[in-house]
């Protein structure tokens, strides 16, 4: 360290050089003006001693409660209850204000409802079948297996119907095709043309659409007769023994003969009735034979109506009894996948499914729950009802302030400037005081620090919240408090009277003296005569405060040192050398330290 010393000094030698010849003629002149006024000079010394230093920062501002909460209304409703008034103190919890809750509690219940059947439902998924369904279901596929085989039956029976239908039509037909080919190409009326020519000719005298007629009546007999040819020969090879796609394909086809063959007698009757109509229109006799013709194919008509009739009643029923066939497959495998599933127990994919509805239900009713409490506004924390806006009867709307709640947890509110601010941190210990309560300290702790500052006249301040590590009930928001924050603290450290350091531009040094001064002398208030110049001591310093400055090089415990210079007979003439750890900004608003002896 001395090397060091020695060294800076080396470098800066002319400044020193001419601080010591600036300090010997002051000390010269000074000491000889003394001597020269008659004035003695005397010392205070004390003894280099551990301690502790203790830095902090000092502030003011005011007090208010840690915590202040508009307490609003989640729902709407009238105030039935209001149990607390401004100023009261009151717990976390409790009820404050109680608002009609009838249709939130029906909610809680419909949803408590809902929960259970759904949990019930669930309950009957879970159970293995009863026997009463499995009974249930095994006669239900066999009601469909019955279903089958009775359609299976009346098909049969339908296509041995359908060929006896067919063969009471084959009755008839061969007659009814004998007779139109008669009544069309035979000579009864004329011995040169054909009854069909003679019936057209007839009227085509008065009427040329008897052409027409004529054609039509030849053009559906020969139609008829060719399906007829053919149906006959199909008819004649077929039993009733013969395959079901036989029979249905002989009905289809011998109801489609019968059908054309109706068509055939109707247009030969058209031609007839034409001819009997022109020739009465022109006042001629037609010829009787007509009228045996007409009266002929009436009948033929009845009776191809009939065998019409019964033809597709079969045709009817052959469908029916098919489609009769496949709804009852289709029954039987519905029914054979139910009584299997049954025997199988209940799908997983089901009880998953019902589990989630249980779950929804859940929720539904927790958040009908949740509802139902926001019906009844409490107090968030403890502390004191600082406005209540609610009365009784009173319509709350959801979001309107019902009351403002304060912690009792008291804060102090301290503004520092940038300086400051920057050696203060979270935690750091503090003390507070109270212009309004004379001798009250408390102890406290930094709890918050401004990130943001707020800038004013100038000056950014930023605020410094301390919590109070106890509670006094003196305290109100709103007082003035004054805050010392211990920013460092050093213990069990060397440690001397502020007035006691001197310096030399960059060094800093104590005046020890030669001799050895009693412990009774080291406490002359007066200070004592010493018979040699003190020496300088260098010395290397640490923290300080207002009072006290740490030694951490250049001296030790025990050590005696000068703290003032008295100059009896005139004002203290010691010299005035500014404490090195005050000269810079670095301390504004510092505020003062305190030392601790052990």
């Amino acid at each position: 360290m001395t090397a060091k010393i020695i060294k800076r000094l080396s470098k800066h030698k002319a400044i020193t050089i001419f601080s010591v010849v600036v300090i010997i003629v002051i000390g010269y002149f000074g000491v000889k003006a003394l001597k020269g006024s008659g004035v003695s000079i005397t010392y205070a010394l004390a003894s280099v001693e551990k301690g502790t230093v203790i830095s902090s920062v000092s502030g003011s501002g005011q007090v208010s409660a840690s915590d202040q909460i508009e307490i609003k209304s989640k729902a709407s409703g009238d105030a039935l209850y209001v149990g607390t008034k401004a100023g009261q103190s009151v717990k976390s919890g409790t009820v404050l204000v109680q608002l009609d809750s009838k249709n939130a509690q029906k909610s809680v219940r419909d949803a408590q409802t809902n929960l259970d059947s759904a949990k019930l439902s669930l309950q009957k998924l879970q159970q293995p079948p009863d026997s009463l369904s499995l009974l249930q279901a095994q006669d239900a596929l066999v009601q469909a297996n019955q279903s089958k085989q009775n359609a299976l039956d009346d098909l049969a029976k339908t296509y041995e119907d359908g060929f006896n239908t067919v063969s009471n039509a084959f009755l008839d037909l061969p007659t009814i095709m004998t007779g139109l080919d008669n009544i069309l190409h035979s000579y009864t009326l004329s011995q040169t043309q054909m009854n069909l020519d003679y019936y057209a000719n007839g009227a085509l005298r008065y009427d040329s659409a008897a052409t027409q007629y004529r054609n039509d009546a030849e053009d559906k007999y020969q139609k008829a007769k060719k399906e007829y040819d053919q149906n006959f020969t199909d008819y004649k090879s077929t039993t009733r023994f013969s395959s079901t796609e036989a029979i249905e394909s002989l009905v289809t086809e011998t109801y489609n003969t019968t059908k054309d063959l109706a068509e055939a007698v109707k247009s030969t009757n058209n031609l007839i009735q034409f001819y009997k109509d022109k020739l009465t229109e022109h006042s001629i006799i037609p010829s009787p034979m007509a009228d045996t013709h007409l009266t002929n194919l009436n009948t033929y008509t009845s009776k191809t109506n009939s065998s019409l009739s019964s033809l597709l009643s079969i045709k009817t029923s052959i469908t029916d009894d098919k489609q009769a066939i496949t709804n009852a497959d289709a029954t039987i495998a519905e029914r054979t996948a139910s009584l299997a599933k049954l025997q199988a127990g209940t799908d997983p994919l089901d009880i998953q499914s019902q589990q989630l509805s249980i779950k929804q239900k859940e929720n539904a009713l927790l958040d009908a729950k949740q509802t139902l409490t926001d019906y009844s506004i409490r107090a968030p924390i403890d502390g004191t009802i600082a406005e209540l806006d609610v009365k009784k009867g009173d319509s709350v709307s959801s979001g309107t302030t019902v009351a403002i709640i304060i912690s009792k947890q008291s804060i102090a509110e301290i503004p520092l400037n940038e300086v400051d601010v920057s050696k203060v941190k979270i935690g750091q210990k503090a003390t507070l005081t109270f212009d309004a309560i004379e001798g009250l300290n408390i102890s406290g702790q930094v709890a918050e620090i401004d990130t943001i500052g707020t800038v004013s006249q100038g000056v950014v301040n930023y605020n410094v919240k301390i919590t109070f590590d106890t509670e006094d009930t003196r305290v109100k928001p709103g007082m003035s408090v004054s805050a010392a924050i211990i920013t460092d603290i050093r213990q069990d450290v060397l440690v001397v009277s502020n007035s006691a350091i001197k310096s030399s531009g960059d060094t800093s040094y104590v005046e020890i003296p030669l001799e050895k001064v009693s412990d009774t002398q080291l406490a002359s208030a007066g200070g004592i005569n010493l018979s040699e110049t003190p020496k300088r001591q260098i010395v290397v310093t640490g923290l300080s405060d207002d009072s006290f400055t740490e030694i951490t090089s250049g001296l030790n415990e025990g050590d005696q040192i000068i703290i003032k210079t008295i100059a009896n007979g005139a004002k203290t003439s010691s010299t005035k050398t500014q404490n090195i750890f005050q000269t810079t900004g670095a301390n504004r608003g510092t505020g003062g330290g305190m030392i601790f002896r052990p």
